[in-house]
């Protein structure tokens, strides 16, 4: 094991081993130890009592951040040319349609969301190769493909996540950023958490929240208590 920095060990004896933090420390204390120079991504990993293998176990949804995710989300709204004004208006990065599916048959990923209107998902499904592996392909349960494009991008420009549980059985994703305050990290944290909890399937046995995590971008994770979620 490497010699821990200076910061590294400001930190190191700030979490004790083996101990369930309730939500409210856990926000507070993911701002203490973060040492990077960058605003840091606040992460929840959710480990979940379900096999995701089977339909009727899956877990996946979507999720509106009170306060947004922090980040600068790179939208690509493949549309109609009747709908791109509404789009580009809506705060969309980039709008049309064959050309930006060219560039994307080329290699071009540098986007964070795509979405489209369902008249044109057939176009898109060639793409599936390219875009289901990193995520992006557009999906109606996702909101992604939908009728009103307008609305979708400014949904997803003002905090809308979705998410899926993986094939571990644990649901990852960002609910912020260290700059924020601990009500804005706590907020978000538990609107994501109850979230879940809402979306347990009938067909889940036994212990359904089997750990949650928080933690920002290379820090120790801080274990939950699941039970102080709802504590003011």
């Amino acid at each position: 094991m490497g010699k821990l920095t200076k910061k590294q060990k400001l930190v190191a004896g700030k979490i004790e081993a083996g101990k369930l933090y309730s939500l409210n420390e856990a926000s507070a204390l993911v701002k203490e130890i973060t040492t990077t120079k960058f605003d840091a991504s606040v992460d929840v990993d959710i480990r979940l009592g379900v096999d995701p293998r089977k339909a009727n176990q899956m877990v996946r949804g979507v999720v509106s951040l009170p306060h947004g995710t922090g980040k600068q989300v790179k939208v690509l709204v493949l549309c109609a040319s009747d709908v791109e004004a509404a789009a580009k208006e809506a705060g969309a990065d980039y709008v049309g349609l064959d050309e930006y599916i060219e560039k994307i048959k080329g290699g071009w990923t540098d986007i964070d969301v795509i979405i489209t209107q369902p008249a044109i998902m057939g176009k898109i499904g060639a793409l599936g190769r390219i875009l289901g592996p990193r995520g992006l392909m557009p999906n109606p349960k996702s909101g992604t493909v939908t009728v009103d494009v307008a609305k979708a991008v400014k949904e997803v420009k003002s905090g809308k996540i979705d998410f899926k549980v993986d094939k571990t059985g644990i649901v990852h994703t960002s609910v912020g950023k260290v700059s924020f305050s601990v009500d804005q990290i706590k907020d978000n944290t538990k609107e994501f958490i109850n979230t879940i909890i809402k979306l347990k399937p009938a067909a889940a046995k036994g212990t359904y929240v089997k750990s949650i995590f928080l933690s920002s971008t290379m820090s120790q994770g801080i274990k939950i208590d699941p039970k102080t979620v709802d504590e003011h």
